[in-house]
């Protein structure tokens, strides 16, 4: 099992990888130093929740590494996915109560958690933060009705399709991949991806195979992905008319 903390003591900020584009970026270098005080480094292993729905709202994280999905439950008990967390992202609800929503690891996860009530007070010392935190309310609440969108209009291919585009931007390339624009380490099988777009598994692989018969993508071993044509995929996604 992963150590679930790291050192309180360790400057983690200085090393971080997702700093500029978190809601941290805006602040200045004892800022920083202000907010490592509070916070704890935290490893989740695949499966392993982070909040379950209607708990008391104790924490607070941005994510460093990884992917984990956000649902709720439906009144006749079936899951309900709300949307993915990747790095940079920040999960939880600042000033709140209850854990309006569960939020599990899709991957092996690194997350810096806070106390919300640490954080809560941080923020309020600190205006750049809380203006943040205003806009990722929002931004979370575009990602909200644009996931709905996905998986309550749009067609099997446009959901995979969608999925591809959002996860070519949101994740940093690796070295693994080289430098080449598009591509990227998808740690997802075939399964989660099924689970993830309300999907059967059968239906995600014969889209994969349908979208590379096209000429869109490519994959190599069992994870790297490599979109040939964005905007034939863009199209694919329902975004552009489809060419002939």
């Amino acid at each position: 099992m992963n150590e679930p903390f790291l050192s309180r003591t360790a400057n983690f900020c200085d090393a971080c990888t997702v700093r500029n584009r978190a809601i941290c970026g805006d602040l200045d270098n004892e800022e920083i130093i202000a907010l490592n005080a509070i916070g704890q480094r935290r490893h989740l292993s695949a499966g392993e929740n982070l909040l379950w729905e209607g708990d008391d709202a104790v924490v607070v994280a941005n994510v460093v590494e990884g992917m984990l999905k956000l649902s709720t439950s439906t009144a006749d008990g079936k899951e309900q996915i709300l949307g993915l967390a990747f790095p940079a992202d920040f999960i939880g609800r600042p000033f709140g109560q209850s854990t309006p929503y569960s939020v599990e690891a899709l991957t092996d996860v690194l997350v810096c958690v806070f106390r919300r009530a640490d954080f809560d007070r941080f923020a309020r010392e600190h205006p750049k933060l809380e203006h943040k935190l205003l806009e990722r309310t929002l931004a979370e609440l575009d990602r909200t009705r644009k996931w709905m969108l996905l998986l309550g209009r749009m067609t099997a291919e446009q959901r995979v399709a969608t999925f591809l585009l959002d996860l070519s931007t949101r994740f940093p390339v690796e070295e693994e991949v080289g430098t080449q624009p598009g591509a990227f380490a998808l740690r997802l099988s075939r399964g989660q991806i099924a689970d993830v777009l309300g999907l059967t598994i059968e239906t995600v692989s014969r889209q994969f195979g349908e979208l590379r018969d096209l000429g869109l993508l490519d994959t190599s071993g069992r994870s790297i992905v490599k979109l040939h044509d964005l905007a034939g995929l863009d199209a694919r996604a329902g975004h552009l008319p489809v060419a002939a």
